[in-house]
């Protein structure tokens, strides 16, 4: 399999592998319609030739939520027709909706769960996902993605923490399965079987007698068996570890699950993707070849690559890494990775989710609401006679770097460091001319440079290479 290999998903062809996970944006206001700027957003991904778009979840039912997309209604279909049609003009990209149930939090810290649910409102709760699949296939989608991950209704009803004691109880892994087993029968007789329904699940939950991979294989399986045309993975995301702020609403990115969820810069590259290998080839061996998504900072070109071409997932998913640079397939396409605008995991958008604000990035130019559209023609910044006059230094255990402005149109720079090993890697990227780097070990050479990019990723040559090799400590010196 390659990277830009097309996918049959149930009849729905994916023109590559690349799939964009559902971020909720908060673009949409409190009344749940699509409006321009929700538009805007995802006919971006389209215009970057995303194989496939998911929108961000999107509610089945009518509960107070914010700033949070719709399909609820019949009232709903309009926006989200208006919406499929721009992003099937615009490329040969798919789309599909992610429909979500959540139960009720409070700001003081109290939060419905699933055994507080009587059955007559998971009768409810069953209807409408089906009723909402119907409106995605009349609105234009090419398929819906149910979600059954983080710290929601689905996802509940398949945790090991789930406290029912009916038929969908928790103490067994089928009364686990029941809900989301009911949800998938509802959906398929409303919609048929020729309509694309994939779900978005955990491969781990990252709680303390929450369930891991061991039991998300199974899981998985039961998934297949149920006929779903694609399993997309993710981990944790719960609000039984989530930290509560007086006054906040509950967030269940904010522990360590959260933590988990959306890895940060302190976390390596492909942190989850062991997991989706043990999961597909779980599956496989049981006789079905059902599509798996991976994600979890996988937006470096050759580790997508990687990921595809030894079968460790079918389908990468890349969330953070395209919203910075929505035209990263093409960019990879045309073997111009050289001028990505790299994620840099500093998960700004994260927070920003978290605080009900308008999503956005950080990278991108001060007060734009959608990712740059891509000038390949642009000029990249240049350095002056000093070539960026980089200097680094030295003091207490940090390293201190200063350059020059660059000219021309800057948007922000990459700082560069490359270790004893010759790895490269971008440390950071900023808006200023300064950056303390303070995860250096002492006796172990560093060279660093930085380069200058605008608002579309065109980078200007590297600045000049520093080294260093900062002194060993005392008590270093004498164990040596």
């Amino acid at each position: 399999m390659k990277l830009f290999e097309p996918l049959d998903i149930n009849g729905m062809i994916i023109p590559n592998r690349v799939l964009v996970p559902a971020m909720v944006t908060r673009l949409s206001g409190e009344d749940g319609m699509v409006n321009d700027d929700i538009i805007d957003r995802y006919v971006r991904y389209a215009e970057g030739e995303v194989g496939l778009i998911v929108v961000e979840a999107m509610a089945i039912h009518g509960a107070k939520a914010g700033p949070l997309l719709r399909i609820s209604d019949d009232r709903f279909i309009p926006g989200h027709a208006k919406l499929t049609k721009r992003i099937h003009d615009t490329s040969d990209s798919k789309v599909v909706p992610q429909i979500i149930h959540f139960m009720k939090i409070a700001r003081s810290g109290w939060r419905q769960t699933l055994d507080m649910l009587s059955e007559q409102e998971i009768e409810k709760i069953i209807e409408e996902f089906g009723d909402a699949a119907v409106r995605a296939r009349e609105a234009g989608y090419d398929g819906a993605e149910l979600h059954a991950a983080h710290a929601y209704t689905l996802s509940s009803s398949l945790s090991a923490l789930n406290g029912r004691r009916d038929d969908y109880t928790g103490r067994t892994l089928e009364g686990r399965l029941r809900m989301v087993g009911r949800v998938v029968k509802n959906v398929r007789k409303k919609v048929g079987n020729d309509f694309p329904i994939g779900i978005r699940m955990l491969a781990d939950e990252y709680l303390r007698e929450g369930y891991t991979v061991k039991e998300a294989k199974l899981i998985a399986l039961r998934m297949a068996q149920l006929g779903l045309d694609y399993i997309s993975l993710s981990v944790g995301g719960k609000f039984e570890d989530a930290v509560h702020t007086p006054g906040e609403i509950l967030h269940g990115y904010s522990g360590y699950s959260g933590e988990r969820c959306m890895p940060g810069d302190n976390h390596p590259d492909m942190l989850h993707v062991h997991l989706s290998e043990e999961i597909k080839s779980f599956i496989n061996s049981k006789g079905y070849d059902t599509p798996i998504v991976t994600a979890g900072k996988i937006s470096k070109p050759e580790n997508a690559k990687l990921v595809i071409e030894e079968g460790k997932a079918d389908i990468v998913g890349i969330a953070r890494g395209l919203l910075a640079d929505s035209d990263w397939v093409v960019k990879v396409r045309n073997g111009e990775e050289d001028r990505i605008v790299h994620c840099t995991y500093c998960n700004v958008c994260k927070e920003l989710d978290g605080a009900h604000k308008e999503v956005h990035c950080f990278l991108w130019p001060k007060h734009a609401r959608q990712a740059p559209a891509d000038q390949p023609d642009s000029d990249a910044p240049i350095w002056g006679a000093d070539k960026g006059g980089l200097t680094v230094e030295q003091a207490d255990g940090a390293a201190t770097l200063k350059w020059s402005k660059a000219e021309s149109e800057v948007s922000g720079y990459d700082i560069y460091r490359a270790d004893d090993n010759g790895d490269v890697e971008i440390i950071e990227a900023v808006k200023g001319t300064r950056f303390v780097d303070r995860t250096i070990l002492a006796g172990m050479p560093y060279r660093y440079y930085v380069r200058a990019y605008n608002k579309v990723g065109q980078a200007s040559v590297p600045s000049e290479n520093v080294m260093i090799e900062p002194a060993l400590p005392d008590y270093a010196e004498a164990v040596a």
